[in-house]
């Protein structure tokens, strides 16, 4: 896990460092977006809210291109992933979550440096934690499912597969060998760095700072900045209130990229049984102004 954290990071030292000697293409920040686009929306769509939440059903063919592009983000293997996310909302901001800035032992320090400590912790601490031995419990219906049971068996093939994307893009695109290994510096490496981070404010950020319009029983924040860059994800007080709902952006202005792409595939048939709470049911979770 240390390699996963630092290695992005040494990704970004090294398109600085290139900068002094080869000219910037709009063709790498071009690949970078499209990858960090690509896999932000496979983690949101994918992991989050299709195996998480079984917000809306689809076609073993559809699980299989979900659970593939969202392992390409580098967040682990897909069975990890969604227990993590389960336990995380089985014990919301209360010992045993495994990533809440507020949840405290007595081991912990308080004050200001309890704060630090909270948001280290929500924020990447956590990915150092021992993986608790009954995480399977957590995922039974994944277990069972051949498809999504191969992908997280496979996880560092389609890790590799994620990264040899963008140098592929960058060699063909500029015609050298030079342009193949900044296609993997920004489409890869960098592009891993900016899509953890992101995802990992939605576990740190948006327990501390946002709006709170429905009631739960957590610090779940909505906040409008990882409402927009993680698509949709930073909604994450209506996602906590709904947790089954295809749609966290309940409101006409909070934009939600991954509903948009759930309804799109609803239209056209490739998604079915989309999930979304009644109008009674917001109302009765609103917060009285």
């Amino acid at each position: 896990m240390l390699c996963v954290v630092i290695l992005p990071f040494v990704g970004l030292a090294a398109v600085i460092a290139m900068l002094w000697h080869v000219p910037f293409q709009g063709t790498y920040l071009a690949i970078m977006v499209g990858m960090y686009v690509s896999t932000g929306i496979g983690i949101g769509t994918g992991f989050h809210r299709l195996f998480t939440h079984r917000s809306f059903s689809a076609r073993p063919s559809v699980r299989f291109f979900w659970a593939a592009l969202g392992s390409m983000a580098i967040e682990g293997p897909l069975t990890t992933w969604v227990a993590e996310h389960r336990k995380h909302h089985q014990h919301s901001d209360t010992p045993g979550d495994p990533h809440s800035p507020h949840a405290r032992h007595d081991d912990h320090p308080t004050g200001v440096r309890g704060v630090v400590w909270g948001v280290w912790h929500a924020h990447i601490g956590w990915l150092f934690d021992k993986t608790p031995p009954d995480l399977e419990r957590y995922v039974p219906d994944l277990l069972r499912d051949p498809g999504a049971s191969f992908v997280s068996r496979t996880y560092w093939m389609w890790v590799a597969l994620g990264l040899i994307i963008p140098a592929v893009l960058g060699g063909v695109l500029t015609g050298t060998w030079t342009g193949a290994l900044l296609g993997f510096l920004w489409g890869g490496l960098v592009r891993t760095l900016v899509v953890h981070h992101i995802t990992w404010c939605i576990n740190s950020v948006c327990h501390l700072w946002g709006t709170r319009p429905f009631r739960t029983r957590d610090e779940s924040r909505d906040n409008p900045i990882f409402g927009i860059l993680a698509f949709g994800e930073g909604w994450h007080n209506a996602h906590h209130a709904f947790p089954t709902s295809a749609r966290h952006g309940l409101a006409w202005w909070k934009l939600d990229i991954n509903y948009l792409v759930i309804r799109a595939m609803e239209l056209v048939g490739l998604a079915h049984n989309v999930r979304l709470p009644s109008p009674e049911r917001l109302e009765e979770r609103r917060r009285v102004k």
